[in-house]
């Protein structure tokens, strides 16, 4: 075909090839049969392939070849098509200048290419210094063009393969993979691909048996001995629920989309005819129908994975191992528990978990053996009622968690294998459950997994760094498998309706109650389970400068030992939520109310004065470190009341001390930053005369900023001058926060001089979880215990510029803002404002203020 005939072609060929893709998307949507787009999509591709080639006249020693996915036999909607043209020699100016108008063709199709041109040699080449490449050899299959050369390739390529090597580099590549994802398949938003349980563990099976020339498909796997013939049919039809989710969201989103994203979940859910239940105390979405089905999909190929590939290794790396007793049950095997006999856990069921008490009792155990691995697979549904009312079991169950180490592998494993949730009937109602909160990003039996790990980390000396505070209280906590119990049950009641904590309770308490706990300690586990929230509500939504606040909270854990394991359970726990939530901040606030509490619970009253006194020794003692005047405390601190020495650190207020001592009164505003001493963002001290609208003017500029505002702290001083602190953080400032510091020093100082206008709040986009999950906005103001103040609690989603908003309203309504307490729950935020105002005790304004408040938040 001559290159004007090619032209006059194109338009033919990208429109058939448009055409075709189009039926096969409605036949698609008629029939729901995968294999069969895939195959379709390919098959159209491929004859397209083939004219282009024809039409290119390369010479007769050149090939086109389909490579990765494409030369599997198989083209996702929106997927590349992988492609390498095999040359037989290094290409001419002739072959060149033709072999870029045929790439430039393809694109032109329409086609998403991803080629490469390479001679045989280079291809060896490739292939041995990259494992992708050798990988994508493996699968390679011949489009067009010289069989002979596409052979040899072939020949070569079979010769130099180390199915040994091979094996060692896809499962590291494997381990890494799943690395990046939490080693998780439950996270909320799982990539059906990559996340671990997923397509490319399939793939990886069937790669690594094709490398060492044992099998290509599940049923030669099967017939090879390596899985049974019912595994076989489980990993079909999981690969195909898996595919069928991977092309419903390519043609859902219109392009390469591999992750459940929730944007797109509840139209997938549809798709396959899940509708959603609003009636009952559980009521469910379609999403949540899908996302379930979801993992419990992932976990069985995560079983299966296991199983496979050990069964591989041993074929590969043959080791004759003597087995060595462990008991009458169990052998070691080379390292690897294995069961005695085929039916071990049939005859002696308690084996069950008597295994997982072996593999945390015995640390030179490194895993099970393929055989034992399917045979607890199939052993889980032994356990019923009477299992589990069985004194040897429950002492078992116990065992387990009172391990020395290994007990959070154990607790994985015995989920992964189904054992746990069969164990604790509440527990399997909750694997694979979604959480639409917008702060939890694990389904809720993965984060109560990340919980216990969290409670275990702090009793490693290596992770002692991390966690300096729970690592010494945990370290002198009698018990502390107690409170891996609390954190298995503190959440397991999520999904039933009603109140999770007081469910939970009831769990916990047949739990230990079942197991013969002793009254004292179920009596700890039943409060950590039900107060599980408080202590972090107290911290972030409260005044702790206050008495009655922490005689409260002090009345309510009662003593120092419940005191201790709610404080490591509420680390644990909002650690285990989401690496956005956790903050050096709300670490603080934490550990300040740990020890103003045990100070009041070992019989130190929490006074005013004597908090006051304190502060401000500790306060001086600092100062003296300056060499400042020994007085030079004494004009700042003149103006000061109560208040301001309960509600600040004794480092802040040296600090402010040190910036203020000889500008007080000053004419000119006066602003200051510096690192936040608690480890994350910087603290900015404001001070100056005293107008109605300072909190929103220093708002409008952190928002202009994109600062994000953590706490503050408002004050104003007997002369009538505010004196606020600002806790903020914004994203990467770590590298230049000296420039930041001094920039805010100059640009915030400008501002609050010059007498511009208010900007108006802006209406940031939300993010996308924000837009998809929105949260009811709430506006709640009640006067406080002594009917000094009022109490303004604020629930909505986050976004950019919302505290501003907030502020501009209160503005405009002449209230005064004492104290903001900035709780961000990942993509939700719940602040507490201490106000007060002329118009407050007015119901008729405050039902004005609410109504713009809640317009402000409005989305």
């Amino acid at each position: 075909m001559s290159a004007a005939q090619l032209d006059q072609a194109r338009p033919e060929l990208k429109g058939r090839l448009k055409a075709e893709r189009q039926a096969l998307f409605h036949a698609f949507r008629e029939d729901g049969k995968p294999e069969k787009l895939l195959r379709g999509l390919r098959q159209s591709v491929d004859a397209i392939l083939v004219e282009a080639w024809q039409a290119a006249r390369l010479p007769s020693n050149t090939a086109l070849v389909g490579v990765g996915g494409y030369g599997r036999g198989e083209l996702f909607p929106y997927s590349d098509v992988d492609l390498l043209i095999l040359l037989g020699a290094p290409p001419d100016a002739i072959t060149q200048a033709k072999l870029e108008s045929l790439v430039q063709l393809l694109w032109d199709l329409g086609l998403e290419i991803g080629h490469s041109i390479r001679t045989v040699d280079e291809c060896m080449q490739e292939s041995a210094a990259d494992i992708t490449v050798q990988t994508s050899l493996l699968e390679a299959r011949l489009v067009a063009g010289d069989g002979g050369l596409f052979a040899q390739l072939e020949e070569r390529y079979r010769a130099a393969l180390d199915p040994q090597a091979f094996f060692q580099a896809k499962t590291a590549e494997m381990r890494l993979r799943h690395a990046k994802y939490e080693y998780t398949a439950f996270a909320l938003e799982p990539n059906c691909k990559e996340s671990p349980g997923a397509l490319r563990d399939l793939q990886v099976i069937l790669w690594v048996a094709k490398a060492a020339d044992l099998a290509s498909s599940w049923g030669q796997l099967a017939t090879r001995e390596l899985i049974t013939q019912d595994e076989a049919r489980q990993l079909m039809e999981k690969e195909r629920a898996f595919k069928d989710i991977r092309v419903r969201l390519h043609l859902q989103t219109g392009r390469r989309e591999d992750r459940l994203l929730f944007d797109v979940q509840t139209a997938i859910a549809e798709s396959f005819g899940l509708v959603s239940d609003p009636s009952g105390p559980g009521a469910r979405r379609a999403s949540e129908y899908l996302m379930q089905r979801y993992y419990w999909a992932a976990k069985t190929v995560t079983q299966l994975n296991t199983i496979l590939l050990q069964n591989i290794e041993a074929r590969l790396f043959p080791q004759p191992t003597v087995p060595v007793p462990i008991n009458h049950c169990f052998n070691n095997v080379g390292g690897f528990i294995d069961i005695a006999r085929d039916d071990t856990f049939e005859t002696t069921p308690s084996s069950v978990l008597d295994i997982f008490v072996a593999m945390t009792e015995r640390p030179d155990i490194k895993g099970m053996t393929a055989r034992t691995t399917r045979a607890l697979w199939h052993a889980r549904n032994l356990i019923d009622d009477a299992y589990r009312a069985d004194p040897v079991n429950r002492a078992n169950f116990l065992r387990i968690l009172k391990a020395p180490v290994g007990l959070v592998h154990a607790l994985r494993r015995m989920n992964d294998f189904g054992v746990l949730g069969r164990y604790l009937p509440s527990f399997r109602n909750i694997v694979g459950q979604m959480q639409h909160d917008l702060f939890h990003v694990y389904t809720v039996d993965q984060h109560i997994m990340m919980v216990v790990r969290n409670l275990r980390r702090f009793t490693m000396a290596e992770h002692a760094h991390e966690y300096p505070f729970c690592s010494g209280l945990i370290a002198n906590f009698r018990d502390r498998w107690l409170l891996y119990v609390a954190a298995l049950f503190h959440d397991i009641a999520k999904g039933r309706g009603g109140d999770h904590s007081e469910l939970g309770k009831q769990d916990a308490e047949a739990f230990c109650r079942d197991h013969g706990i002793a009254p004292e300690d179920t009596e700890l586990v039943v409060f950590l389970v039900e107060q599980h929230l408080t202590m972090s509500q107290v911290a972030q939504k409260q005044d702790l400068s206050d008495p009655d606040v922490i005689g409260s909270f002090a009345a309510v854990v009662k003593d120092e030992r419940h005191l201790t394991a709610l404080y490591l359970l509420t680390v644990a726990d909002i650690r285990g939520t989401s690496p956005k939530v956790w903050n050096a901040w709300k670490a603080k606030l934490l550990e300040d109310l740990y020890r103003i509490t045990l100070r009041v619970l070992g019989g130190e009253p929490h006074s005013a004065d004597r908090e006051l006194r304190m502060r401000q020794q500790e306060a001086l003692a600092t100062l003296r470190l300056f060499g400042l005047p020994e007085n030079a405390h004494e004009a700042l601190w003149d103006q000061l009341d109560v208040v301001y020495f309960l509600r600040h650190d004794a480092s802040d207020i040296a600090w402010q001390t040190r910036c203020l001592y000889d500008k007080i009164k000053s004419a000119k505003p006066v602003v200051k930053a510096r690192l936040a001493p608690i480890g994350a963002g910087l603290q900015v001290a404001v001070y100056l005369k005293d107008q109605p609208d300072l909190f929103a003017r220093i708002c409008s500029y952190f928002d202009r900023k994109n600062f994000s505002i953590l706490d503050a702290k408002i004050h104003t001083t007997r002369d009538g001058y505010a004196l606020d602190t600002f806790l903020v953080t914004a994203e990467n400032f770590a590298r230049n926060y000296r420039d930041i510091i001094s920039l805010i020093e100059h640009e915030l100082c400008e501002l609050l001089t010059s007498n511009a206008p208010l900007p108006p709040p802006t209406r940031a986009r939300l993010s996308r979880l924000s837009r998809h999950f929105p949260v009811a906005p709430s506006v709640e103001l009640r006067p406080d215990e002594r009917g000094q103040h009022y109490l303004l609690s604020i629930s909505a989603n986050d976004r950019t510029g919302l505290l501003y908003a907030i502020a501009a309203v209160l503005t405009r309504y002449r209230i005064n803002l004492h104290t903001a307490k900035i709780m961000t729950l990942g993509e939700r935020v719940e602040d507490v404002f201490l106000v007060d105002g002329p118009n407050l005790n007015n119901p008729r304004v405050l039902v004005q203020l609410e109504t713009e408040l809640l317009d402000a938040l409005a989305i």
